[in-house]
């Protein structure tokens, strides 16, 4: 009887999990759908760095040169750059393919969230985990303006989730971890150290195979930079200046202190304090169980602190991998009873975290301001299509056979040049301290309160006159955010 009763809580196990997947499966299916839904009733487009990404890879594809180099550039990522030369291959609509794209990874980090969770843990957990990353809205909003951060997280998690399935899997990691160190120099370190492990236990053969696939991502981003500006080490060095430009920069002293307040933005101080409690718990229960979790948190913290020593910029954003290992352990707290026998430790953990939960739901449902999320939604799409018929009417074509378009910041100008398919040279920040002074052709003056926050004064350094019509400019058109000025 005692060996029946083994044998068959194995089966029973595969059952129960066999089920959670297929829920999870089929509330996947209707999240892709609602994201689909979301991204034709919210039509945003690309940010800042994303939008050079697409005209390098335009550029790339009319075998021009890339222009990395001029004021307020972005850095390039190799991987990006690719991508922008596919989707520029559908002309006007890269852009919208480029936010479907990015969408698309989200997902896949969404998913890759529960098979961590589920894998570590249980399949509540992870259900939880992937539950907790929807509710953190910037993640969202980062997918929604077609943020490289978002591929990035969906490769390095994937890896994670790989190696966990089968420790030293070699080179399907491998595989993920280079794209994302196309992406992101961080995952370099990731690369490197997945080397030291596996090679621990590999033939010679595999060492070099596996040394070449961890070269792969500084080597082309090596590569890129050496055949584009002459100088290997371009986006380090570029990087490390414009940080400084825009007082992204903080020193080693400055770190500590702003891991906890950037983690607290990021999940906010609820979650930060669950998986304080989670890793605590996982600690003491199921220490094999946290591994790879706590691998991810360790790698996050461990390349935002190199990225701080490298000088370059220092954002919330470059701590969205860490994060997203604390909602996993969050989720322990709340879910991970599973992991204890029935009993009334596990009723009552179960109770607890259940009160916890309604609780947070109901915090939240009374707090939480939807007309925001759509303000800023409804402006990204807003205020592109705006700008683009801006651009398109008669009277500012006009004006541009005159001369070049001047915005008033660098802001406009990746967006400007999409979409009227300029190359650098015609489309210039006034307050770049080297552009010419507007004589002739078309000046855009930003007009909307909203706008002029997010694409007019947006570092303390830019003068003011930007924002005022050159002298002998006459308006032409006006808009709900923008205004022409022109003159031949």
């Amino acid at each position: 009887m005692e060996g029946l009763t083994l044998t068959r809580r194995p089966a029973l196990a595969r059952v129960r999990a066999w089920d959670a997947d297929t829920v999870a499966r089929i509330a996947f299916a209707l999240l892709c759908g609602a994201f689909a839904i979301g991204f034709f009733v919210y039509p945003t487009y690309p940010n800042y760095d994303s939008y050079y990404s697409l005209l390098w890879g335009r550029e790339a594809l009319a075998l021009q040169t890339p222009g990395f180099e001029g004021f307020r550039v972005p850095t390039e990522h190799p991987l990006a750059i690719v991508a922008g030369a596919v989707l520029a291959l559908f002309g006007d609509g890269g852009d919208r393919l480029w936010i479907a794209l990015t969408f698309a990874t989200f997902l896949w980090l969404v998913w890759g969230i529960y098979r961590l969770g589920r894998d570590a843990f249980t399949p509540l957990v992870g259900a939880v985990a992937a539950v907790l990353l929807l509710t953190r809205f910037d993640y969202g909003f980062l997918a929604a303006r077609g943020y490289i951060d978002i591929p990035y997280m969906a490769l390095v998690v994937w890896a994670a989730v790989l190696e966990a399935a089968r420790p030293r899997r070699g080179v399907p990691v491998f595989v993920l971890l280079a794209l994302a160190g196309l992406l992101r120099p961080e995952a370099w370190v990731l690369a490197a150290l997945y080397w030291a492990w596996c090679a621990w236990r590999a033939t010679w053969r595999q060492r070099a195979l596996y040394a070449v696939l961890a070269a792969i991502g500084p080597a082309v981003w090596a590569g890129v930079d050496l055949a584009v500006t002459g100088d290997a080490l371009y986006s380090l060095h570029y990087t490390s200046s414009s940080a400084e430009d825009l007082g992204r920069s903080r020193s080693l002293s400055e770190l500590p202190s702003a891991v906890p307040f950037f983690f607290a933005k990021l999940v906010k101080l609820p979650v930060l304090l669950a998986a304080v409690l989670g890793f605590a718990l996982a600690l003491v229960l199921a220490p094999r169980r946290l591994v790879m979790p706590f691998v991810l948190l360790a790698a996050g913290l461990g390349t935002f602190v190199l990225i701080g020593l490298a000088g370059a910029s220092v954002i919330e954003r470059y701590l969205t991998v860490a994060a997203l290992a604390l909602m996993v352990f969050a989720a322990v707290a709340l879910a991970g009873f599973g992991i204890l026998e029935p009993g009334r430790a596990r009723t009552g953990w179960a109770a607890a975290a259940a009160v916890v939960a309604l609780a947070g739901v109901a915090f939240t449902a009374t707090r939480l301001d939807l007309s925001h999320f759509d303000g800023e939604l409804s402006f990204r799409g807003g205020a592109h299509v705006d700008l683009e018929r801006t651009l398109r009417s008669r009277p500012v074509q006009a004006g541009l056979r005159c001369g070049p378009l001047f915005v008033p910041n660098h802001k406009l100008v990746p967006d400007s040049r999409w979409i009227l398919d300029y190359p650098e040279s015609r489309v210039i920040a006034r307050v770049d301290p080297s552009a010419p002074r507007p004589r002739r052709g078309v000046a855009i003056v930003v007009t909307s309160r909203f706008a002029i926050f997010n694409q007019a004064w947006t570092t303390e350094t830019d003068p003011s006159l930007a924002q005022t019509p050159p002298a002998g400019f006459r308006r032409v058109r006006t808009s709900d955010f923008y205004a022409a000025y022109v003159r031949c």
